[in-house]
C-alpha cells in the first residue's frame, strides 16, 4: 500500500484544512487508518484513527471536538477536517494504514504498516 497525504498549508488561527490520504491498491478497505503529527523536536504522536468500516473512530483529548477522521473507500481515501485551529496544532502531518481486525482502531504508531510522506500544517497565530 502506498500513500499519498495533501491539503496541508498555513492558516491563521481559528481557520480550517482538511487534509487527504489517498492509497494504492484494491484492499483499502481492509486497513484501519490514523492520522499522526511531528512538530520540531518532538515526538510523532497520534492525533485520530478510524476503523476498517469507519464507523469506530478514536481522537486525542487535544483534537477532540475539532478534528474529525473520515474515509471514503470507494475512493481509497481517508479525511482529516481540522477547524478551529490552534498555532500548536502546526506540525507535520503523516497518514498511516494497518491491518487490524474490522472495528479496531490503533493508536500506537509502532504497530502500523505503512506511512504516509507527510504534509505540513502551519497555524499562525
Amino acid at each position: 500500500v502506498q500513500l499519498q497525504a495533501s491539503g496541508g498549508g498555513l492558516v491563521q488561527a481559528g481557520g480550517s484544512l482538511k487534509l487527504s490520504c489517498t492509497a494504492s491498491g484494491r484492499t483499502f478497505s481492509s486497513y484501519g487508518m490514523g492520522w499522526f503529527r511531528q512538530a520540531p523536536g518532538t515526538e510523532r504522536g497520534f492525533v485520530a484513527g478510524l476503523s476498517r468500516s469507519g464507523a469506530v473512530t478514536y481522537y486525542a483529548d487535544s483534537v477532540k471536538g475539532r478534528f474529525t477522521i473520515s474515509r471514503d473507500n470507494a475512493k481509497n481515501t481517508v479525511y482529516l477536517q481540522m477547524n478551529s485551529l490552534k498555532p500548536e496544532d502546526t506540525a507535520v502531518y503523516y497518514c498511516a494504514a494497518v491491518q487490524v481486525p474490522i472495528a479496531a482502531v490503533v493508536t500506537d504508531s509502532r504497530r502500523y504498516d505503512y506511512w504516509g510522506q507527510g504534509t505540513q500544517v502551519t497555524v499562525s497565530s
